[in-house]
């Protein structure tokens, strides 16, 4: 029986962010596939984490910088380890190299942080994003080498499949487009979910610890709101989200209608329950579990650029896609009146999900692309030679720092 072994950067969370779920799936993707799961992590146990049990997963906690992880990957000799972003592959890439040569190494991106991290500068510093601003970013230098170093990188965004292709030249052998994915199960009967007069409210969802969603929320506050309750003066925001810090509770205003709930028990039923979803998003990166999960409990959404970035292709938005504060704003209370442009959007995200993110449109490529890898290992690596000179360069390199560490821990 082949062994998948992730080397997680959390314990998975599904109902506090989109990185949760997304791992959970790609865990059902190699379990489908007769894979034996073992998840580790560096990280504390957490009030919100699965239970690993009910899933068929064996949870092992691991230490950074530490020589046990070595004789643990020995035993356990797994056919192929998953790093969570590339932080994971930093710290344990070259254990695993040098522990489990044969085992595939395959990093879920979750989304291109350099990315992120390029466009929140920007946006910090009044200006428009370009793209040879990564070329500047210190993360970048890091995750790209991350991406060369692994036999195959998962990407969530076709946006930055283009990036990683034109402005990072990585082979499109290294890379494999994979976004959220949801079952056939999950698609939303549009007949069965509350009704456009059984819904009322504005909704923003959103986890804290991820600072555009923090940024988001400010300017909803400072920028868009007052634009909406100036036309709806009766009009309530639910603001939703894992972990508000003290600043995100301060904005709490109920003559405003605006109400910071913070974590929701159940994220879709808060979301079928309201009538449109408010993403304004400034900067981001990968697409939004958010905005699809509005597609799926029938909420349709007004977002950004950003927001909408690599979710569509060429079908209509579920609502609107606006940059402007008051275009925004007149879109909002148009879709929260209009019920015919609010039915009509409802059903463009019912395609959206249809044609672009059920599961079955992917797992058995998914599956024959891990085949392939597994069974022509050798040769893949052969053909990524700057991979195997990084790997080459981190072995000697960061094997040695972590072990001065590890000796200087025991001190």
């Amino acid at each position: 029986m082949r062994s998948l072994l992730i080397i997680g950067f959390v314990w998975p969370e599904p109902n506090s962010s989109a990185a949760g779920s997304r791992m959970m799936q790609l865990i059902s993707l190699f379990q489908e596939q007769g894979y034996k799961v073992t998840f580790t992590s560096p990280a504390q146990d957490s009030e919100y984490m699965i239970d690993f049990n009910n899933f068929g997963i064996e949870k092992v906690a691991i230490a950074l910088n530490n020589s046990s992880f070595d004789d643990f990957i020995k035993k356990l000799n797994p056919s192929v380890v998953l790093f969570d972003r590339f932080m994971m592959e930093e710290q344990f890439g070259w254990r695993v190299a040098e522990n489990c040569p044969d085992a595939l190494r395959i990093l879920d991106t979750e989304d291109l942080h350099c990315l992120r991290l390029a466009r929140q500068k920007t946006f910090k510093e009044k200006r428009s994003f370009q793209t040879q601003d990564l070329l500047v970013e210190e993360v970048a230098k890091r995750e790209i080498a991350s991406i060369l170093r692994c036999d195959l990188s998962l990407i969530i965004s076709e946006y930055e499949m283009e990036l990683l292709a034109t402005v990072f030249k990585i082979d499109n052998s290294l890379l494999y487009y994979l976004p959220l994915l949801l079952n056939s199960y999950e698609m939303p009967n549009l007949s069965e979910l509350a009704s456009f007069e059984e819904r009322k409210d504005f909704v923003f969802i959103g986890n804290f610890y991820h600072e555009p969603n923090w940024n988001a929320v400010q300017y909803l506050k400072e920028a868009i709101w007052p634009l909406i309750i100036k036309q709806l003066p009766e009009a309530v925001l639910n603001i939703y989200g894992a972990y508000p810090s003290q600043k995100v509770l301060q904005l709490n205003n109920v003559k405003e209608g605006f109400l910071i709930q913070g974590r929701a028990d159940d994220a879709n039923t808060v979301v079928s329950k309201s009538r449109v979803v408010l993403a304004p998003l400034r900067f981001g990166a990968g697409i939004k579990g958010k905005l699809l999960e509005a597609m799926q409990c029938g909420t349709p959404s007004v977002t950004t650029s950003i927001g909408a970035e690599s979710m569509q292709a060429n079908l209509p938005w579920n609502g609107f896609v606006e940059d402007m504060p008051e275009v925004f704003a007149n879109k909002a209370v148009g879709l929260y009146h209009d019920k015919e442009i609010w039915l009509q959007a409802q059903k463009n995200g019912s395609i959206i999900i249809k044609q672009r993110y059920l599961r079955t449109l992917f797992e058995d490529d998914f599956a024959k692309q891990m085949e392939f890898l597994v069974s022509n290992i050798k040769q893949h690596r052969l053909n990524n030679f700057m991979g195997e000179l990084l790997q080459h360069h981190t072995l000697r390199s960061t094997k040695y720092m972590s072990k001065w560490i590890e000796e200087k821990n025991k001190n």
